[in-house]
């Protein structure tokens, strides 16, 4: 039984892991993570910004969305380590991606994105092509409207595939959001379950979401070489944060908000990998609090 919920918790994770950016409905974010370590000098800190730009296409519905992201971690590593943590310092994330929506009937839209995601701590200077990963991903998403609410309910449905990801097939996508009082709503899926209470131009919720970050290593090294010589090399560093909080959003406009959450990681999985994707190195996986803000333009 324990073997059983072990690979089901698996699943979840890596699902959630690779969907983390697949189901946002924002068109702009920017945003800085502050990821202080429990028991330990090490922090994180991350900005990230990103912009979609729909293109509407002839027929009624239908949209051609490009996108561009960019991403900057400073890894601040303070424990004592066997190899150099200035190579995790900067790590660095270019991506381009380009989405396709119509819809199939008044309730039913159907969406398909491709990714192309630089990410890498160049050290170097260059661009190398383990540097490079790719994503894809198709949904369908019913949602229906009514006189009392924005968006009363919204199922999406879907798959995605990433080339960083250790699992080698397509994850399942699920995520149903309903707003069942006008001061109510809660969210139930993947990346974020949440129930939100709304005040004036304001809200409160509770969450249990998932973040984290990867990017390759340039110059693979063995990071453990004085009592493992013969381990396999480090070639890319990933992180899988499950947390949970409460967060407070101000909304300026119908799609444009502040926002800021503070929560306590309740997984934290933070691995040097192997060219397959194997762990050979865990960094400090304690426990500890987040801090996220930012400002944000979304369309539900």
């Amino acid at each position: 039984m324990k073997k059983i919920l072990k690979i089901i918790f698996f699943l979840f994770v890596m699902g959630i892991t690779v969907a983390m950016h697949g189901q946002a409905t924002d068109l702009a974010r920017i945003e800085y993570t502050n990821f202080p370590q429990s028991k330990s000098d090490n922090s994180f800190n991350r900005f990230k910004s990103f912009l979609r730009f729909p293109i509407k296409l002839k027929d009624s519905g239908t949209y051609l969305v490009p996108g561009i992201k960019y991403e900057n971690v400073n890894f601040q590593y303070k424990d004592a380590a066997s190899f150099p943590t200035g190579k995790l310092e900067h790590l660095i994330s270019y991506a381009f991606s380009l989405g396709y929506t119509f819809k199939m009937t008044e309730e039913w839209r159907f969406g398909a994105e491709g990714e192309i995601n630089a990410t890498s701590n160049f050290e170097t200077g260059e661009l190398q092509s383990e540097d490079v990963e790719y994503t894809g991903s198709i949904y369908f998403i019913k949602s229906k409207k009514d006189e009392g609410f924005i968006q009363p309910w919204r199922l999406i449905l879907g798959l995605r595939y990433a080339t960083s990801s250790s699992v080698r097939f397509p994850l399942p996508i699920v995520n149903y959001y309903r707003r069942f009082d006008p001061k109510w709503s809660y969210t139930l899926g993947v990346p974020k379950t949440n129930l939100k209470y709304y005040f004036g131009k304001s809200s409160l919720q509770a969450y249990v979401t998932v973040d984290g970050f990867y990017a390759n290593i340039q110059e693979k090294f063995n990071p453990d070489a004085v009592n493992t010589p013969n381990q396999k090399l480090a070639q890319n560093i990933s992180m899988t944060t499950v947390l949970s909080g409460i967060g407070y959003e101000l909304q300026f406009s119908e799609y444009f908000s502040f926002y800021i959450y503070g929560s306590h990681s309740l997984i934290n999985n933070i691995r040097l990998r192997d060219e397959n994707q194997d762990r050979v190195y865990v960094i400090n996986d304690t426990n500890y609090l987040y801090g996220r803000t930012g400002l944000k333009f979304s369309i539900l």
